[in-house]
């Protein structure tokens, strides 16, 4: 790569679970090129990825980070809201509408760069819901490429539905998306979350996210935090919407995930998530890794089923005891990552009583049972040999982890793409089986106890998964390796990326 000192700025939503992907890709940029990377955000966001950029003194000299003017209150959220962790539902709405009001601020940013640098940044590299950095880059002489931290096959479904609607056509609760090969690929009204379902281009959801969305199709590409082996169908799905190039440079995952951790092995450096989180929650919840590694060294390997939502999910009251009394009766071990239910305060205190009586001490006991409390170590988990499914919201970073180390998915949608992705781990890959959607929704503990045998199961559907997804974990490992003249797909990609961004900017010079 060139050896002239280059200027990307990059621009997350306001997420942590967007946020960790675009760490990693700013890493992955200065480690292959040098340029200097600015990532931009509101000031409590900056606070707490300053603390994973100093971590990392590899990188930290030409990575910096910049505030951009956010006061959560003159937005109608509540004090000190910068981003959508722990965030009740009704001010999502409200959250998406207020990062318009960074577009002035991060245009005004631009202008400052060129100042300072005699010349425009290379690129800005965006959120896909910040589109509106698309004009901002063409207003300063610059290039926008959207960045969609999601699988290609969830983005494109998801970015389908909320600009086109398809639903609204829907034919016996069967229809057909756009940008998606429709002679084999159907999707349901049944796999919707309740507001896509109500979604009709006049209600809240589908203005505000046609306005957020629509402007990233005016960038000069999208970066997709996948492996195009993985899932071609995505990737051709989300050429065909957005008649762009798509680079898959995933998965943005540390080093050390790349390989199966075995017994009595702890990582040596930490993920960006471990890091983000424990700023906000402090070490005093959850679980430490060397507690973590002796627990699962007790279990025979692919014994353990893996149980998290997400960093900012939880499920409801009636869901969770039902949960808890199938994974009892199922009688296999399980480390279950637990916090308040819907309706309290998610970062509160856990309440037994949510709990069927004496099941905490009973699990304990028998060794059958791990209930961490809010955080846990969760790339050692599954990167460890005990490891043998997990029970997701199918949150993208989540599933990534999964896949790249072959640990099939039990899948329990609850937000955003969710739902998509976990049509594409049944449906595509065969790594999947669905447990229930959403919140609402009533779950049975023999239900529960059915899914876990299936997929823990040495036998049938249970090892065909498993054969699967050690498939996928060699494909998604294989796609960031580089050793000598070896290149993986996501490596080229990144370097085909880097150098259309330098061919663009001479054209234009």
């Amino acid at each position: 790569m060139s050896d002239h000192q280059e200027h990307i700025v990059i621009l997350p939503f306001l997420a942590l679970g967007h946020m960790i992907p675009f760490i990693a890709l700013a890493k992955k940029i200065q480690e292959k090129t040098s340029y200097k990377i600015t990532i931009v955000s509101t000031p409590l966001n900056v606070k707490y990825l300053s603390s994973t950029i100093a971590k990392d003194s590899t990188n930290s000299n030409n990575i910096s980070l910049v505030s951009l003017p956010y006061n959560s209150s003159e937005h109608g959220l509540p004090p000190n809201t910068e981003n959508t962790e722990a965030l009740p539902l009704k001010h999502m709405v409200t959250i998406c509408n207020s990062t318009l009001s960074l577009k002035e601020p991060l245009k005004k940013l631009i202008l400052e760069i060129i100042e300072k640098d005699g010349k425009p940044p290379l690129c800005i590299v965006s959120d896909t819901f910040m589109g509106f950095a698309s004009e901002v880059a063409r207003s300063c002489g610059t290039f926008n490429v959207s960045f969609t931290t999601s699988g290609a096959y969830g983005t494109a479904a998801y970015v389908s539905l909320w600009l086109n609607l398809p639903h609204l056509l829907a034919i016996d609760g069967v229809f057909k998306m756009p940008g998606f090969d429709d002679s084999c690929c159907f999707f349901s009204v049944d796999q919707l979350h309740p507001f896509m379902k109500l979604a009709n281009g006049d209600d809240p959801w589908s203005k505000v996210l046609k306005s957020l969305l629509l402007p990233s199709f005016d960038s000069i590409g999208f970066l997709c935090n996948s492996v195009e082996d993985a899932e071609p169908m995505g990737v051709k799905a989300i050429k065909n919407l957005t008649k762009l190039p798509v680079w898959c440079i995933g998965p943005l995952l540390p080093q050390c995930m790349l390989k199966k951790s075995g017994k009595d092995s702890i990582f040596e450096s930490r993920s960006d998530k471990d890091s983000i989180f424990e700023s906000r929650i402090g070490k005093e919840h959850g679980l430490s890794p060397e507690e973590c590694i002796s627990w699962l060294n007790e279990h025979p390997e692919r014994s353990v089923l893996y149980i998290s939502f997400g960093s900012q999910n939880t499920i409801s009251t009636s869901q969770m005891m039902a949960l808890a009394m199938g994974l009892e009766e199922s009688e296999r071990p399980f480390i279950w990552v637990i916090r308040p239910p819907i309706g309290f305060d998610i970062k509160g205190e856990f309440r037994s009583e949510w709990l069927p009586k004496g099941f905490q001490e009973r699990v304990s006991k028998s060794q059958k049972g791990l209930l961490v409390k809010s955080w846990a170590p969760q790339l050692q988990i599954l990167s460890h040999s005990s490891t043998g499914a997990f029970l997701t919201h199918c949150g993208w970073n989540s599933v990534l982890e999964s896949l790249s180390q072959g640990v099939p998915i039990i899948s329990w949608p609850l937000a955003g793409e969710q739902a998509f992705n976990s049509k594409m781990l049944m449906e595509e890959m065969g790594v999947c089986v669905e447990l229930t959607k959403w919140y609402s929704s009533d779950v049975d503990k023999e239900d529960v106890k059915k899914v876990v045998e299936i997929v823990l199961g040495e036998s049938g559907k249970g090892k065909e998964m498993k054969e699967k997804a050690n498939e996928i974990g060699m494909c998604v490992r294989d796609a960031v390796k580089e050793e000598g003249d070896f290149k993986g797909s996501s490596v080229k990609a990144l370097d085909d990326f880097i150098s259309t961004l330098l061919c663009r900017r001479n054209m234009s010079s």
